[in-house]
């Protein structure tokens, strides 16, 4: 089998264990379906998840006019304390920034290889936190917009992580339980007082389940580096593909390259 196409971050579906599926130019790809095979990666080219241009991609899949440029790369998109759509105020264009920030969202904490605190729309509930490799998640604000929710965070990562360190995720095999709603306590004391009445107690932790086994070693590459990789495809976590060996791909971190896959045996 061969596919070609634009490659956007995988699709999933929380099941056990999760269904992940690769996007090229629209076509999903079922993944699960193809452990076992060997697979062969060539990179063929660019296309912009903007303009649509061949240009080399600069940041989030967007070339680098684009990532300065487009809404859908503004810089609320990585510090949501930075939102003012609610305040009627554009940063690139305010009727999709409107769209992004003027929405319910979600202060949550998760257990990726450490516990982080992070921030996500609640349309975006679970997949955010299966694209992060989570083991374990928990909802502890539900706010009315995004700037709320960035608030919360700014104050809450001066004690815990805001970041997934893509190494301890892959190499983490914990097995037991992750008392998150016992962080969400030590930490309620930090909520800043005038976002308070955000605070939720009492939610429901999720937990993943991931067609993944730990490796020996974890070695990550990119395609401009390793324009063409062949390997046997032995599981998934997060948006990185795991290879015999201990080869590791991030797909979303390749968003915007075009890419031709064959599927070997």
């Amino acid at each position: 089998m061969q596919f070609q196409g634009q490659i956007l971050k995988m699709t999933s579906f929380d099941a056990q264990p999760i269904q992940y599926y690769l996007n090229l130019s629209g076509d999903l790809i079922h993944m699960n379906e193809l452990f076992g095979k060997e697979l062969r990666i060539k990179h063929t080219g660019f296309q912009c998840v903007n303009c649509g241009e061949n240009k080399p991609v600069y940041r989030m899949g967007f070339c680098k006019n684009c990532f300065f440029e487009s809404p859908y790369a503004s810089d609320t998109i990585i510090r949501p304390e930075l939102s003012t759509a609610h305040l009627g105020v554009a940063e690139r264009d305010l009727e999709v920034e409107k769209q992004i920030q003027l929405q319910p969202h979600t202060v949550y904490l998760a257990y990726t290889g450490d516990v982080k605190v992070g921030v996500t729309r609640n349309s975006q509930i679970p997949t955010r936190w299966i694209d992060q490799g989570a083991t374990f998640a928990l909802p502890i604000a539900r706010t009315e917009n995004r700037y709320e929710a960035g608030m919360i965070e700014v104050a809450l990562k001066q004690h815990l992580p805001d970041k997934t360190n893509w190494k301890k995720m892959l190499q983490d095999d914990f097995e037991g339980e992750v008392d998150l709603a016992d962080f969400q306590q030590k930490i309620r004391q930090y909520f800043p007082e005038d976002f308070q009445k955000f605070y939720s107690e009492g939610e429901n932790i999720w937990k993943f389940d991931y067609p993944f086994e730990k490796p020996a070693k974890v070695m990550s590459f990119t395609l401009d580096k390793k324009p063409e990789f062949t390997g046997k495809l032995t599981g998934i976590k997060g948006q990185y593909l795991s290879f015999a060996g201990g080869d590791f791909i991030n797909v979303r971190g390749h968003e915007g390259y075009v890419i031709e896959l064959e599927v070997k045996n």
